[in-house]
């Protein structure tokens, strides 16, 4: 009977409080769905504006052609397309960077969150909800420019680059009279007073540079929503079948970075120690050491709290101490890293 009561007990235990109010274990539930359901969304709409971009790339690419084909007009109209897709492409990288922003979100919370509750010990990693915490009060792209320009250029602009090249030595092999050598072709190339040996030069190494940026990139594998894990890339034996599977799961999520709210040290000196400790402790669930001193000038003695908290926490600890303690002196200095209870457990760093 005993063990059934503190069993109930647990389960309506709040896992947060908040001027009054308590959010037990259920709540908490249903509160993270309606979180994931509106990330999902928004990396649909991202991802619908990143079609869009791509879509407005084709379709100019093939009013251009068809425009170059059918009228005598310069073969330049084709290169000035070129600087459009490139435009495109900038604008669809940088959405991109928006898109795996929301993504990254959601694969945290499908691999730290939902799949916990599927397997033992059922319970989401120990650092998921300050990493959560984080990236939604500080949101950082999880990826660099120079990644969702290579992404986007291997997936989608590669394709167009190749086909207005193309169309363009086709142009230039068929305007304004037919080539029959690869020197007549150059010599078409040229534009008023640029000479055609500069223009096939120009664009050859705009080619280049695009060809060197998909290329280079490659190595780039920050970004959650299209790479997923591999055990090769982590240096696993693959011939050992059971090894990897453990050592996988072992892992955190490969793309989800450790991100922490920053860590403190509060020192508070206080002539009455017991009760701002006691505040922290029920109001904050936090845990204090209380030091002995004396003061330097005043040669009387004084006592001194110390208190682990993250940056989201210092306002709270504040308002506490100058309710119990107004004449306080309470000082905050950042820590490198915090180990035990409350933070990351020591077994895990």
């Amino acid at each position: 009977m005993a063990e059934e009561t503190h069993r109930d007990d647990h389960t309506h235990e709040p896992v947060w409080t908040y001027r009054g109010y308590e959010l037990h274990a259920g709540e908490f539930n249903t509160a993270m769905v309606h979180l994931f359901r509106a990330e999902v969304n928004r990396a649909n709409v991202w991802r619908q504006r990143l079609d869009a971009t791509t879509n407005w790339a084709v379709i100019t690419t093939g009013a251009v052609i068809s425009l170059a084909f059918a009228q005598q007009v310069s073969h330049l109209v084709i290169l000035l397309n070129l600087l459009l897709v490139t435009v495109f492409l900038i604008i669809e990288a940088r959405r991109y960077r928006y898109f795996e922003l929301w993504s990254s979100r959601i694969r945290m919370m499908e691999t730290d969150f939902f799949a916990a509750m599927l397997v033992p010990p059922f319970k989401p990693s120990s650092d998921w909800a300050e990493g959560m915490a984080e990236t939604l009060l500080h949101p950082e792209f999880p990826i660099s420019e120079m990644e969702a320009l290579g992404r986007r250029l291997r997936r989608n602009y590669l394709w167009i680059y190749l086909v207005v090249g193309i169309a363009w030595i086709g142009r230039l092999a068929l305007y304004p009279t037919p080539a029959h050598s690869l020197y007549e072709i150059i010599q078409n190339a040229a534009f008023e007073n640029v000479s055609g040996e500069w223009m096939m030069g120009a664009v050859g190494i705009f080619y280049g540079v695009v060809i060197s940026l998909a290329f280079v990139t490659i190595g780039l594998r920050r970004a959650s929503g299209e790479v997923l894990a591999n055990p090769e890339m982590m240096g696993f034996d693959m011939d050992d079948e059971e090894n990897v599977i453990r050592s996988v799961s072992d892992k955190k999520p490969w793309f989800r970075r450790s991100r922490r709210r920053q860590e403190l040290v509060a020192i508070i000196i206080t002539d009455q120690p017991k009760e701002v400790a006691d505040q922290i402790t029920i109001n904050m669930r936090r845990g204090a050491t209380i030091f002995s001193g004396e003061g330097a000038y005043t040669q009387e003695e004084r006592s001194a709290l110390l208190v682990a908290i993250t940056s989201t926490e210092v306002l709270n600890l504040k308002k506490l101490v100058a309710k119990v303690s107004p004449k306080a002196f309470v000082m905050i200095m950042p820590a490198k890293n915090i180990l035990g209870g409350g933070f990351v457990p020591l077994e895990e760093e």
